[in-house]
């Protein structure tokens, strides 16, 4: 079985889109053929009026792709799309496995928060119930309750879900 190069193994890669085109540069990459994956989360929003619920972009101004290396070039020729996420002079990749692990956390009725804070490290712990049983993260000390924390270290953001600490197992 011969090994495939880099350029033929697919990744995921975050992408900086301009602001307010996330929905947009997303359906643009789907009529594409390009695998794209958009955390939306609702939220109610208020107007002088009325008020809505919206879906709005977990992380705002993000998307990802998993492609190709040199499929790069298509996603930059998508309209709405503004850059590859660059970390020591090149485009980052993340792990499959913590697109999977937020795409689990968007399925769980469990209230998130997104953060820029650079959230200092805290005790490791593991969820032992509930819809997110197996996810690993860590413990911090926000606003004195007790809460996971899934770092997406790769995009320099945290995400906090709040869950009860009967539901963690120190490891």
């Amino acid at each position: 079985m011969a090994l495939k190069s880099s350029t033929e193994i697919n990744k995921w890669y975050p992408v900086y889109t301009h602001a307010r085109a996330e929905k947009k540069a997303f359906q643009a990459l789907i009529n594409k053929g390009i695998e794209a994956y958009l955390p939306l989360h609702r939220q109610l929003k208020q107007w002088s009026d009325r008020k809505k619920w919206v879906e709005e972009p977990l992380i705002k101004s993000y998307l990802f792709v998993n492609i190709r290396e040199y499929e790069q070039t298509e996603v930059l020729m998508t309209p709405g799309i503004a850059r590859f996420i660059y970390f020591s002079g090149k485009i980052t990749s993340m792990p499959g496995r913590q697109i999977e692990e937020l795409k689990l956390l968007m399925a769980s009725s469990y209230e998130l928060e997104i953060t820029e804070e650079n959230l200092q490290p805290g005790e490791k712990i593991t969820i032992k119930a509930g819809p997110l049983k197996g996810l690993k993260g860590e413990i911090i000390s926000y606003r004195s309750q007790k809460q996971l924390v899934l770092r997406l270290d790769d995009l320099g953001y945290s995400i906090i879900v709040h869950v009860a600490s009967s539901l963690i197992n120190r490891l």
